[in-house]
């Protein structure tokens, strides 16, 4: 029995050929994206550095790797940390910082990954902080006097100090900004409380002050008053006093035309003055203050 061999067909070996050459290609063709930097490794170690988008040839793996890196900001952001300033007094500080790598070898030797970058950074933007804080005052840090306040001096001082320090990994510090500083929440009462009694000295201030300022006030109405006061009282006596020359002179005037008269009158009007239903009189009957009753008795 004879048995026959079939060659592969044509196409069969230029799928294959194909296939190969794709497989190859993969291997050795890469693309370079424009927000990234490609690090091309051999056998672990970094040989060249890509940081313009396109496509790229290197050797197929394992021979050559590539490993990618993001060339943008980065935002860094952590939680509380208490710190003090040239006054000793105690703050807890909310920042955030942004970096960028701008030395890929240095970056993959120092840190290796952006978890350790981080780890990096957060050190140090702590002891940038921390050194930077220590040469103000709290109240150069918070205050509503704009001419006082230099907390972006502060941060400026703070971004070049730790731009020094990040550049040993690589990173160059971009920018740092604090999103909430307070007081430890330890410290948080006292310091109401502080605030409070401040508060309170200086509205007992103000009502002193407004309260002398209404005695002056009240003073100084009521020495008014009394000038007003006098001066009426001098008008009127003023007044009265001509009036009562008015009338001695009209009874003078009265007097000289008839004495008799006037002196009855007058009489008269000492009668209405002293005498009434529930009046007793004991005089003798010569008093003079009689001679116009007894005159009409009669």
């Amino acid at each position: 029995m004879i048995s026959s061999k079939r060659k592969p067909s044509k196409k069969i070996i230029l799928y294959v050929s194909l296939t190969l050459a794709l497989l190859v290609m993969t291997l050795m063709i890469y693309k370079v994206d424009v927000t990234e930097y490609a690090i091309v490794t051999q056998f672990g170690n970094p040989v060249s550095i890509i940081d313009k988008p396109g496509l790229r040839i290197k050797l197929p793996d394992p021979i050559q790797s590539v490993q990618r890196l993001d060339k943008r900001v980065q935002v860094y952001q952590t939680t509380s940390i208490e710190l003090l300033t040239l006054d000793k007094k105690s703050v807890s500080l909310d920042y955030y910082g942004t970096w960028k790598i701008v030395d890929p070898i240095l970056y993959l030797k120092t840190v290796k990954d952006r978890i350790g970058a981080e780890a990096r950074i957060m050190d140090v933007f702590s002891s940038s902080l921390g050194v930077q804080l220590g040469k103000y005052n709290l109240e150069q840090l918070v205050n509503i006097d704009e001419e006082k306040l230099a907390l972006d001096t502060m941060l400026k001082e703070t971004v070049d100090y730790a731009k020094e320090r990040a550049f040993e990994y690589g990173i160059e510090v971009v920018d740092t900004q604090i999103r909430v500083l307070n007081f430890p929440d330890a410290n948080k009462q006292s310091v109401y409380d502080r605030m409070s009694a401040e508060r309170e000295q200086m509205a007992q201030k103000y009502r002193s002050e407004g309260s002398e300022e209404a005695a002056k006030i009240r003073a100084d109405a009521e020495k008014e008053q009394q000038l007003i006061l006098a001066e009426a009282y001098k008008q009127t006596q003023q007044i009265k006093g001509e009036g009562d020359a008015e009338a001695i002179r009209i009874y003078g005037e009265a007097f000289q035309k008839d004495p008799n008269f006037y002196e009855f009158i007058r009489t008269l009007e000492t009668y209405e003055k002293t005498i009434d239903g529930n009046t007793t009189l004991i005089l003798p009957s010569t008093a003079e203050i009689l001679k116009y009753l007894s005159g009409a008795k009669n």
